[in-house]
């Protein structure tokens, strides 16, 4: 499994590509942007991408979803239920924080999920609200892919709609925290982290 890294759109929110080289497929976690640096990374390993994971429904991780699927129409994207109406509210949510955007088309979502549902057989969701009700974070074997929910050494913000620090604290400590501390952290934002790491030194927790 190869796991390639970019940063996009208009807060510089990370974009992971999980590439099978046996299967010759990809996942992509998050799409903040369509980029030419994803076509580059599906031609170097003579991939197809198969599913757009969201862990969130906030703007900066979802605004470059119609145009991916645009050119890759067979992809599937998945959120969670719990962020539904975020996503369908993504002009008057931009439109409430000062983002004026009149010409923004609403994420065209594929599939609505919960923990427990089944994308692929190697990603487990993990549904862990406090930034968002419907935040989630994808395990892929020993990488967690965590979106705001967790990031090195702090916490997605919890002030705004549908955010809460006693959910967001509940949910990294039940849900994070217990899996293996050598298990990698991937966050929407900012740099890598692990989850031994976060338990000795995250402040907010």
């Amino acid at each position: 499994m190869i796991i390639k890294h970019w940063q996009a759109g208009i807060l510089g929110a990370n974009n992971y590509l999980i590439v099978n080289e046996t299967r010759k497929e990809a996942i992509l976690i998050d799409c903040s942007e369509y980029t030419e640096q994803l076509e580059q990374e599906l031609r170097t390993y003579n991939a197809e991408l198969k599913y757009i994971l969201l862990t969130h429904g906030h703007f900066d991780h979802v605004m470059g979803i119609n145009k991916t699927k645009e050119a890759h129409p067979n992809a599937k994207v998945f959120a969670h239920i719990g962020d539904k109406n975020l996503i369908e509210g993504i002009k008057e949510f931009m439109n409430k924080y000062g983002m004026i955007e009149d010409n923004i088309e609403i994420p065209k979502i594929d599939n609505y999920v919960q923990e427990g549902s089944i994308i692929s057989g190697k990603v487990k969701i993990l549904h862990t609200p406090g930034h968002t009700k419907g935040s989630v974070c994808y395990l892929i074997d020993d990488n967690l892919f965590s979106g705001d929910t967790i990031f090195l050494e702090s916490v997605g913000r919890t002030d705004l709609e549908g955010g809460s620090f006693e959910e967001i604290k509940s949910s990294i400590e039940n849900k994070i925290f217990t899996l293996d501390g050598n298990i990698k952290i991937f966050p929407g934002h900012g740099p890598s982290t692990n989850i031994k790491h976060e338990k000795e030194n995250n402040r907010f927790l």
